[in-house]
């Protein structure tokens, strides 16, 4: 057992979720962030039914230091352009 990840998947969703800045605008499609007791819950908003990611502070530094040096470019460049 893991009492510090076994905390954060207790934790109330009961902040407010903000959304991606490149969300598109129309809201329906867009990945969100809420604070919450000991990290952070990352949503799809078009996946409402499914629960949230929970991760701990590091664990959230650590995945926005690799986004913004550069680890997902080759697999986004993967991706259909709209």
């Amino acid at each position: 057992m893991n009492p510090e990840r076994d905390d954060l998947y207790l934790a109330p969703l009961d902040g407010t979720w903000v959304k991606s800045s490149r969300s598109g605008g129309n809201g329906a499609a867009c990945v969100r962030v809420m604070k919450i007791a000991g990290g952070f819950a990352v949503d799809d908003s078009k996946s409402p039914d499914r629960a949230p990611l929970r991760c701990t502070h590091a664990q959230m530094r650590a995945f926005l230091l690799a986004a913004e040096g550069g680890a997902f470019d080759q697999s986004l460049k993967a991706l259909p352009r709209p």
